[in-house]
C-alpha cells in the first residue's frame, strides 16, 4: 500500500470513531450528519499536519476538491446522496493516490458485504434490536454511509498493517 503506516496510525484513532458514527447514523436515519463530515475534515486538517510531509498534506486537499466535484455531479444525477458525496470528499484526503485501485476494490467488496448484511438484518429477527431505524423501511434505498465509513476505516487499519 502507498499510505505510510505511520500516517495511518496517526489518523486511525480519530477517524475510526467518526466512521462508526457515520455508519450508525446513516442506518438509523438515512442521513450522514454535517457535523460528522466537518469533524472528519478537521481531523485531516489538524492531524494531517503531523502525519504527512507538508507537500503531500497540501496536495491531498486536491483530492477533496476532485471528489467533491464528482460527488456533486453524481448527486445532481440522482446516483448519490448529498451526505454520501460530502463524506466521500472529506474522506478523500486520507487516501494515498497510489492506493486508488486498491481502494476501489475494497469499496466494491465492502459495498457488497454491507448491502448483504443490511438486507439480512432487515429480514431477520436482528431487526428487533433497532426497530426504529429508517433504513429498514427505505425500500430500495441503501444507507451508503455503512459502506463508505466501513471502507475508510478498513483502509486505515490495513494501512497500519500493510502500509509502507
Amino acid at each position: 500500500m502507498g499510505i505510510a503506516a505511520s500516517a495511518a496510525l496517526w489518523f486511525a484513532p480519530f477517524v475510526l470513531p467518526i466512521c462508526l458514527y457515520i455508519c450508525f447514523t446513516d442506518m438509523r436515519g438515512m442521513r450522514i450528519p454535517n457535523h460528522a463530515v466537518v469533524a472528519l475534515f478537521v481531523v485531516f486538517a489538524l492531524v494531517g499536519l503531523i502525519a504527512l510531509p507538508f507537500d503531500a498534506y497540501l496536495w491531498r486537499y486536491l483530492h477533496l476538491v476532485v471528489v467533491l466535484v464528482a460527488g456533486i455531479a453524481l448527486n445532481a444525477g440522482g446516483a448519490m446522496g448529498a451526505g454520501d458525496a460530502k463524506f466521500a470528499a472529506a474522506a478523500a484526503p486520507f487516501i494515498h493516490i497510489g492506493d486508488l485501485r486498491f481502494l476501489m476494490a475494497l469499496f466494491a467488496a465492502n459495498l457488497l458485504a454491507a448491502f448483504v448484511a443490511h438486507r439480512i438484518g432487515k429480514h431477520t429477527p436482528l431487526r428487533r434490536l433497532a426497530p426504529d431505524w429508517h433504513s429498514w423501511e427505505s425500500g430500495s434505498r441503501f444507507p451508503m454511509g455503512l459502506a463508505l465509513g466501513g471502507t475508510l476505516g478498513i483502509y486505515l487499519l490495513l494501512g497500519i498493517w500493510l502500509g509502507r
